[in-house]
């Protein structure tokens, strides 16, 4: 896949031969941190979609895929088998890791807040959080496009349209979205002439290309949906 960043344009020849090669061309912001359009890949194989839309139709093999989610984000294999009861662990976890990360870089913490009418109206510490997960939401939906999973099929997510990409992306706050968001914060405190959503933006674009964050991502949703395991 070529990301084609804001000011670039391409060529009728260009996308022909694309075409022929197989390789998509989606159109992203600067340093890949959102996706405004990208083309259905439509891969060589369907094994991954097929894959998913059978666990997700399965209450049981549904719910075994959140679990596996969980565990890549909380260390550990969840007993509970109710999606009610492991949200409400996550939330209380989630409590926990941005308190550690505020303490640990130094900026004061309140709690999530966040106003959709108003979102200017959020510290500076949330406003980043705002913008530091719509960047790792975007390069999961560039990981989702690349795999041709579903993005309407989620195991933890179920209203949006996006729900597995917010799935995916939820696998990465603990360790890129929070600290990101507050070592930009940070940043903001001490030079408050710079702009929070641009310190943020570039901060997590240097986090994807540092961190291998799509192909990390995709590497993933390849482990969520291989053939189940037998796990207590």
């Amino acid at each position: 896949m070529i990301l084609l960043g804001p000011g670039s344009t391409v060529s009728h020849d260009a996308l022909r031969l694309l075409a022929h090669a197989r390789t998509a061309l989606a159109a992203v912001g600067e340093d890949g941190v959102r996706l405004y359009t990208a083309p259905p890949l439509i891969p060589d194989r369907s094994g991954l979609a097929r894959r998913q839309a059978m666990v997700w139709a399965d209450a049981g093999t549904k719910i075994q895929i959140a679990r596996r989610m969980y565990a890549m984000r909380l260390g550990e294999f969840l007993p509970h088998r109710d999606i009610n009861v492991l949200r409400g662990i996550e939330g209380a976890r989630m409590k926990q890791s941005y308190a550690i990360w505020a303490d640990r870089i130094g900026i004061e913490w309140h709690g999530r807040k966040y106003d959709r009418g108003d979102p200017l109206a959020a510290n500076l510490a949330n406003q980043a959080l705002n913008h530091a997960a719509s960047a790792v939401e975007a390069a999961a939906a560039i990981a989702v496009s690349a795999t041709g999973t579903i993005p309407q099929l989620g195991f933890i997510h179920e209203d949006p349209g996006q729900s597995f990409v917010l799935d995916i992306a939820d696998l990465y706050r603990d360790e890129i979205t929070i600290p990101v968001a507050f070592k930009a914060a940070k940043q903001i405190e001490e030079k408050p002439s710079e702009n929070i959503e641009r310190v943020t933006r570039r901060r997590l674009g240097r986090a994807i290309a540092d961190e291998n964050l799509i192909p990390n991502m995709i590497e993933r949703i390849k482990e969520l949906f291989k053939p189940e395991e037998d796990t207590a």
